[in-house]
């Protein structure tokens, strides 16, 4: 019990800060509504399991300093730059909807950004490998860490869901009308500094 509660603390911590999957579900909430972003909350939910079902069953793809990792480092830089382009460039172009979107076409569009967007952030795949390490430390059982990998599978959909509920409510996004060309521009100028962030990282890690 005592492992699950630091494993679920520490994965509960990590859901609370910041980062590209947030923003993403908070500008599709706002300009689409809590429908049209849970498939960016799905897509977001199974980068994550690929990722948790690496990471506890010990694939060295993932490892640090690894060369595949190196490429999934730098190609998540890229597309971190090119989603910060494209909020700041479209800042103040989205039009809050009378009515939540809910095509099928649009769900599954939320669902593919979103998968690429969690599945190209390197922090994702370093988190998930530093559980692993300190859980085959532990020497926690198969049976163990399967169950930690579904609760924290289960936890990434309940928290983004709750985000994309909060955010994308019809009288929130009407009080929010004015404040999302702002919300994009300081996603975007977000998104950016985080791939510098990131880039600069792999530099020095690389000397």
């Amino acid at each position: 019990m005592q492992d699950f509660l630091f494993i679920a603390a520490a994965h509960f911590l990590s859901l609370l800060s910041p980062g590209p999957d947030f923003f993403l579900i908070a500008r599709t909430s706002l300009a689409h509504g809590w429908r049209a972003a849970a498939g960016t909350c799905v897509g977001i939910t199974v980068a994550n399991a690929v990722f948790i079902v690496a990471a506890f069953g010990g694939l060295s793809v993932l490892k640090a300093g690894s060369t595949a990792f190196m490429v999934v480092r730098l190609a998540g830089c890229a597309y971190l730059l090119y989603l910060g382009w494209l909020f700041l460039r479209h800042a103040g172009k989205s039009s809050l909807e009378a009515a939540p979107a809910t095509g099928k076409a649009r769900w599954r569009g939320g669902m593919v950004v979103g998968f690429v967007s969690a599945i190209l952030n390197p922090k994702n795949a370093l988190f998930y490998v530093s559980l692993a390490t300190v859980l085959a430390a532990r020497q926690t059982s198969p049976a163990a860490m399967a169950a930690y990998g579904a609760w924290m599978v289960f936890a990434v959909l309940a928290w983004d869901m709750a985000v994309a509920l909060a955010i994308g409510s019809s009288v929130l996004r009407q009080r929010f009308a004015r404040a999302l060309p702002a919300l994009e521009r300081l996603s975007g100028v977000m998104l950016i500094a985080l791939a510098i962030g990131l880039l600069v990282q792999a530099g020095s890690g690389s000397r």
